[in-house]
């Protein structure tokens, strides 16, 4: 069936969650770049970069604040987007624990915090918004090759890898639940990267990775199920 005007021309729309700096910002960057609207959000007080930004697009960007560990906060963008079309839901939002606490040492709260962050509030963002994300359209988020039970050789960074394993298999149980789902499933795994989280003896640049990231992400439109893979497009071992 021959596309109408309309749908031939109408510009294809991203909401990145998590892209008041590091990589979530340099991804707004580049789907900006390719031609795309941008709908970025940012905790509150965290957005004054993207809102520079916003006001040199002409339009493209929007900004919006949400902190997706609030419930009611993700309840309430949810529905101040309702009636949008998404072709890709990109959730970036995470933080770490300090790197030499063990499961032993972190505490309680900590271990809370980066767990709720990373893997719970991430799927409650794809479960709310995953219905503006047509057939064609791909739903994501930044995991991490740390989230791999295969590469965990070393058990460093223990309580930051549980959280992007628990990330990944409540991912997978998504996939499982929408077995028929035509919408390609990422899991990203961005690679060490200098940013705040990274930490500066990082291996790659962000311009190194997010251009690559964004490339895999596109190569995968339209390939439904689940994929597990890093920047460069490399399936990630389970």
């Amino acid at each position: 069936m021959q596309k109408t005007t309309s749908e031939t021309t109408r510009r294809k729309t991203a909401l990145v969650i998590g892209a008041s700096r590091g990589l979530g910002f340099a991804m707004v960057e580049g789907y900006l770049e390719r031609g795309w609207h941008v709908i970025a959000t940012g905790r509150e007080a965290s957005c004054v970069a993207l809102n520079t930004l916003a006001a040199k697009a002409n339009g493209a960007l929007e900004v919006e604040t949400v902190d997706i560990t609030v419930a009611l906060q993700v309840k309430c963008l949810r529905e101040r987007l309702s009636g949008r079309c998404l072709d890709l839901l990109f959730v970036n939002a995470g933080v770490k624990n300090d790197d030499r606490e063990t499961i032993a040492d972190v505490s309680t709260d900590e271990f809370v915090r980066v767990m709720v962050t990373n893997a719970l509030s991430p799927m409650r963002v794809i479960e709310a918004f995953e219905s503006l994300v047509p057939a064609s359209g791909t739903l994501g988020v930044m995991s991490s090759g740390q989230g791999s039970l295969t590469n965990n050789t070393n058990g460093n960074y223990e309580v930051y890898r549980g959280s992007k394993a628990a990330l990944n298999m409540f991912m997978r149980s998504f996939a499982a639940r929408h077995r028929d789902d035509p919408r390609a499933l990422l899991l990203m795994a961005p690679g060490w990267v200098r940013t705040d989280m990274g930490g500066a003896g990082a291996r790659l640049s962000i311009d190194e990775s997010i251009p690559a990231l964004i490339h895999t992400i596109t190569a995968h439109e339209g390939r439904a199920g689940l994929h597990y893979v890093d920047y460069l497009g490399r399936t990630v071992p389970w």
